[in-house]
């Protein structure tokens, strides 16, 4: 018994690594033929390939003082709640299903409907985009990092609800 025993040790010592090595390099080959280049680490759509839907902070600023664009916060209630966009609409990612009949009757393809959320990392804001698209909104754009590099610009926040705003 007691040599049965070392072999299968040795076996394992052998067999475990390998099976390790195979599962790393599998991972890497699947993730190298993946269209977008890289792994997937959230839940839902991957954010949009390239620049299609991204907006400028220039370009949002001035569709903002001419009142062609709504703004859409992506983030959860209570980061909106402490601050956002002026005249920004709260619609969580994590929410949307839930919260799209609120403001839906403030999205029209008359006027560019722009998401945003914060970060640099921050992909709510093209999940939301991408969730509007599908729906048919057609003048749907993404402020990268909105909320941060809109309140660096010195441009318009407010905070609470908003309801004062409309």
């Amino acid at each position: 018994m007691r040599s049965g025993s070392a072999h299968m040790w040795l076996s394992a010592c052998w067999q475990v690594p390998l099976i390790l090595l195979i599962s790393v390099v599998t991972a890497l080959s699947v993730n190298a033929l993946r269209r977008e280049g890289r792994l997937a680490l959230t839940d839902g759509p991957p954010p949009p390939a390239g620049d299609e839907l991204r907006i400028s902070i220039d370009r949002a600023q001035e569709l903002f003082q001419q009142g062609a664009a709504v703004f859409l916060d992506a983030r959860p209630r209570r980061d909106y709640l402490r601050g956002h966009i002026r005249g920004a609409l709260s619609l969580p990612w994590q929410e949307v299903d839930d919260r799209i009949a609120e403001v839906a009757d403030r999205l029209t393809d008359d006027r560019v409907i722009i998401t945003y959320c914060d970060g640099q990392q921050c992909t709510l804001s093209h999940h939301l985009a991408r969730y509007l698209k599908d729906m048919g909104f057609s003048r749907v754009r993404v402020l990268p990092n909105g909320w941060t590099r809109w309140r660096q610009s010195g441009l318009p926040v407010a905070q609470g609800t908003g309801e004062e705003e409309r």
